[in-house]
C-alpha cells in the first residue's frame, strides 16, 4: 500500500505563510517571487487573513513587469484593503496601479466605494456594492468587516445613535437587526432604548471620542515629583 498523504497542520501553515513575509523581507524586488506573492493573495482571500507589506510588494512588481499583471488579482488587493479601512491601505496599494488600470470598470467601482466610506455616505455604498456583487463577494468576510469599519465611525460620533441610522450604516434590517443587536447586547455592551416619537435607540460603549470629557489630558498626567524638579532649574 502507498503511503497516505499527511494533511498538513496549523503550525505547517503558518510556516507557508512566514516564507512568503521572509521574501518580501529579503528580497522584495526579485520577479521571480511574482507567483509565490499572487499565490499569496488568494490564500489571504481564502483564509480570510491579510499581509499589506506583501500586496505592496506584489503591485511593485507588476509596476516592473506589467505583461504579467493579473487584473483579478489586483482586483483581490483592492477588496482586502478596502476591508482594512480605517487603515489607509487602499490608497497606498492604488497608488502602486498605473492609471490605465484604474480606468478599468471594476476598478472605477471600487474606487467609488472607498470614497463612499471614507465620507460616511453608507447608504450609497451598499447600494453600489449590491450592483457589483461578482467584485467584492469575491473576498469571503467583505461585508463582515465594511459592518465593522461602519460601526467604528458611529461610535466616533454618537453617544446614542437611532436604530434607522444603525440599520441604514450596517445594512441589516428586521428580524436580522434584532438579532444583530442582541448580540451586540451580550457582548459589546450595547444598550437598548426606548425614545419618544423616535423609535428605538442604541446607547454606545463610551470612549474619548463621543465623549470627550473621557479624553486624558497630558498635562494632568505628569506625576507631580517631575513638576516638583522643574522649580530649582527656573531659580
Amino acid at each position: 500500500m502507498g503511503r497516505e498523504r499527511e494533511v498538513p497542520n496549523k503550525s505547517e501553515k503558518e510556516e507557508i505563510s512566514y516564507t512568503v513575509e521572509q521574501l518580501v523581507a529579503v528580497n522584495p524586488y526579485n520577479p521571480d517571487i511574482l507567483p509565490e506573492l499572487e499565490n499569496y493573495v488568494n490564500e489571504q482571500v481564502s483564509s480570510q487573513t491579510y499581509s499589506l507589506d506583501a500586496n505592496l510588494c506584489l503591485l511593485r512588481l507588476y509596476q516592473f513587469e506589467p505583461e504579467r499583471m493579473s487584473t483579478q488579482i489586483v482586483a483581490r488587493i483592492l477588496v482586502k484593503a478596502l476591508m482594512a479601512m480605517p487603515a489607509p491601505d487602499f490608497s497606498l496599494c492604488l497608488f502602486l496601479i498605473p492609471e490605465r488600470v484604474q480606468m478599468e470598470e471594476q476598478f472605477k467601482t471600487l474606487i467609488v466605494l472607498s470614497h463612499y466610506l471614507e465620507t460616511g455616505r453608507f447608504r450609497q455604498f451598499w447600494d453600489e456594492a449590491a450592483k457589483s456583487r461578482h467584485i467584492v463577494e469575491a473576498v469571503p468576510g467583505f461585508e463582515q468587516a465594511i459592518q465593522a469599519y461602519t460601526i467604528h465611525l458611529l461610535s466616533l460620533t454618537y453617544q446614542k445613535v437611532p436604530r434607522s441610522v444603525l440599520a441604514e450604516a450596517i445594512n441589516i434590517e428586521g428580524l436580522s437587526l434584532d438579532k444583530f443587536l442582541e448580540q451586540q447586547v451580550a457582548n459589546c455592551g450595547w444598550i437598548l432604548e426606548k425614545s419618544h416619537g423616535r423609535g428605538q435607540l442604541i446607547v454606545l460603549p463610551s470612549n474619548e471620542f463621543n465623549h470627550p470629557e473621557l479624553k486624558k489630558n497630558t498635562a494632568d498626567s505628569i506625576p507631580l515629583e517631575h513638576v516638583a524638579r522643574i522649580f530649582p532649574i527656573l531659580g
